[in-house]
């Protein structure tokens, strides 16, 4: 049987080689304000759209479908912008690698979201404006495991358009959708489909998944990541990340990651360059069949003060060995239950440093509840930047 495979689609060198993901199947809420993101006037968002279905044959002889595709893309492609990046590698004999991708003005402040991946060991960036005009970008805040970037241009208010946020709570399947982007480096280029599911997981590290992706089967290809994925009003409701694909092309399987993700992580690129996340102190788990089994934990770490169990060393004749049968196994976090290493991470990471989180374990065939403080980095305040 074939394996489907995903692919992170950002074009590098000139030949256009893909990034493959395995496996390809499969993050909280920030206390920072929520960043200078365009919004309408209420009552006046979905005029020109509404204007457009009133004039269902108009001059020019659209139909209804028409005019709305015609609509969003006079509208929004402004708002979208090519990315092109330059990065060397090699320590003896340098090689130069160049790539492509998306990205959706969001701020007047000339901020632009992206993926990660598009701007990853990038030593230059460049963005394309839809005036023509270039602009270097410096990279203002970069979320990995999320795959979410943010990068900032130097250029006139007037060249930049930002894109109005949706809501991705309120899709659902069988609407229809625009992909905007720079597919093979053809820039402008629109696609439409429909969104084909909801709530899928995509991995993007080893025992790292995002949630609530959203599966569309518009047209998108290398050059599109990063590219607004847009409602048939023209709001933004995530960005074109990933395809599954046996051979790096649009298979009509496409992932984006939703808007409401990006809502919260966002402000907190834009205020402290990267998310700040709660650390429990556990470093290495297993699964099994009742949860996940501690394997290691950090030294003095939140975790090993609060009261959890890793395995105990055991001496058996000259070797001291560990009896993993004595770590705790996680069973829930805050009374959700946890089955994979995702689920667990997903839990934490929606935590920040010096919250707390009670930990459900079976321990010697009995549920004990133990109550974490978390560590981690706390963020001065002098990190912070006006929004």
């Amino acid at each position: 049987m074939r394996t489907l495979a995903v692919c992170i689609f950002a074009g590098i060198v000139s030949s256009l080689v893909t990034l493959w993901m395995l496996n390809g199947a499969p993050m909280g809420q920030s206390d920072a304000q929520v960043p200078p993101f365009s919004s309408r006037a209420k009552g006046n968002e979905e005029k020109p759209f509404q204007a457009a279905r009133a004039n269902a044959f108009n001059a020019e002889g659209l139909t209804p479908d028409e005019l709305i595709n015609v609509t969003v893309y006079e509208q929004c492609n402004k708002s979208v912008v090519n990315i092109s990046t330059t990065a060397r590698s090699g320590r003896l004999f340098s090689v130069t690698e160049q790539g492509n991708g998306s990205g959706a003005v969001i701020s007047r402040d000339g901020h632009i979201l992206t993926n990660f991946h598009v701007i990853s060991g990038a030593s230059q960036i460049t963005v394309n404006l839809q005036s023509g005009e270039s602009y270097g970008a410096k990279v203002i805040g970069k979320d990995p495991l999320n795959d979410i970037a943010v990068i900032q241009i130097d250029a006139p208010e007037e060249e930049l358009f930002p894109v109005e946020l949706g809501d991705s709570e309120t899709l659902k399947v069988g609407m229809r959708v625009f992909a905007l982007g720079n597919p093979f480096g053809l820039d402008r280029t629109m696609s439409c489909g429909v969104i084909s599911s909801l709530n899928r997981t995509l991995e993007i590290h080893e025992n790292w998944v995002i949630k609530s992706i959203i599966q569309i089967d518009a047209a998108i290809n290398p050059g599109n990541s990063g590219g607004p994925l847009l409602d048939s009003h023209g709001r933004l409701i995530g960005i074109n990340t990933a395809i599954a694909s046996r051979v790096g092309e649009s298979a009509g399987i496409g992932f984006a990651i939703p808007v409401n993700l990006i809502r919260r992580v966002v402000p907190e690129l834009l205020k402290y360059g990267r998310v700040v996340r709660g650390e429990i102190g556990i470093t290495h788990v297993s699964q099994i069949e009742q949860g996940l089994r501690i394997r290691r934990l950090s030294p003095k770490g939140p975790g090993e003060r609060a009261g959890l169990r890793g395995p105990k060393l055991v001496r058996r004749g000259p070797f001291m060995l560990e009896d993993i049968g004595a770590a705790d196994v996680i069973i829930k976090v805050d009374g959700e239950k946890i089955e994979t290493p995702a689920d667990f991470l997903g839990r934490i990471e929606s935590k920040k440093p010096g919250q707390k989180v009670v930990v459900t374990v079976l321990r010697e065939e009995q549920e004990v509840d133990v109550t974490v403080l978390l560590g981690g980095e706390e963020m001065p305040a002098s990190a912070e930047v006006d929004l």
